[in-house]
């Protein structure tokens, strides 16, 4: 990384930092957002049904089809429905979820406050003696916080419903054997370890596509181009947090 890009990193995360302060000092403030936090979680959560419902049951299928192919080759195919499940608990579930939406909610989040911002209208609500981050900002950090989990619940039952298909109809395991066998491994802990990721992600994408929005320059084609950075932002930033979180997690449930 040159100098240069390392600096402009260096201050973007100084930048996300003084938002995410300001976003905090604000919750608590009068008055409370609760109408745009509930219209937020509204656009955030019901709109993104569907490409949750399409990836996590075709998700459930093809790691069946995978799982079963290569478990069958040392005769333990009875065994594939304990892996996916755990699979989907730990792992699929939260953080393709947070993948595969976060992308759209960021993006969204990044187009509608940038066009806010080059139409000079985040400028007029500081004119007024409003809070950007309290007006803009804190409504869709809490939206998306309180609505990862719920989706990421909804995608573990469809991509279990997937799979459990896939192994009745392909590899003659009933829906009763697929869930005696899963039962047999998982743990609640299994449960809490990937579905407490989730608010997390929330956060660190509506925090992202927000940033990105307020600082979009450049008219209409700096919208565009400030959503295409977050998009690839927020995959990175993901990551990277399920990385720390999982071995966190793994490292407490150790002890």
């Amino acid at each position: 990384m040159e100098g240069g890009s390392f600096t402009r990193f260096i201050e973007a995360l100084g930048e996300i930092a003084v938002l995410v302060r300001a976003t905090m000092r604000s919750l608590f403030k009068r008055p409370l957002e609760i109408s745009s936090t509930l219209y937020q979680m509204e656009s955030l959560g019901v709109r993104s049904l569907g490409i949750v419902t399409v990836t996590s049951v075709f998700i459930g299928m093809v790691m069946t089809i995978q799982f079963a192919f290569g478990l069958r080759r040392f005769g333990g195919l009875e065994y594939a429905p304990r892996v996916i499940v755990l699979s989907f608990l730990r792992e699929l579930a939260p953080t393709l979820t947070a993948v595969i939406v976060g992308g759209r909610i960021a993006s969204g989040m990044a187009a509608e406050v940038g066009a806010m911002d080059v139409t000079e209208q985040v400028d007029a609500i500081r004119a007024l003696g409003a809070d950007p981050a309290k007006k803009l900002v804190l409504p869709r950090v809490v939206a998306a916080t309180l609505v990862m989990p719920l989706l990421s619940v909804y995608a573990l039952v469809l991509g279990i419903i997937g799979s459990m298909g896939i192994c009745h109809f392909q590899y003659d395991i009933s829906p009763r054997a697929y869930v005696l066998s899963a039962m047999e491994v998982i743990k609640i802990s299994d449960f809490i370890s990937g579905i407490a990721k989730t608010p997390v992600f929330g956060f660190i994408i509506a925090m992202t596509g927000c940033y990105f929005g307020m600082h979009t320059r450049g008219g209409t084609e700096g919208v565009g181009q400030a959503t295409t950075r977050t998009v690839v932002a927020v995959s990175i930033a993901i990551l990277i947090a399920d990385l720390l979180l999982t071995k966190l997690f793994i490292t407490i449930l150790s002890q």
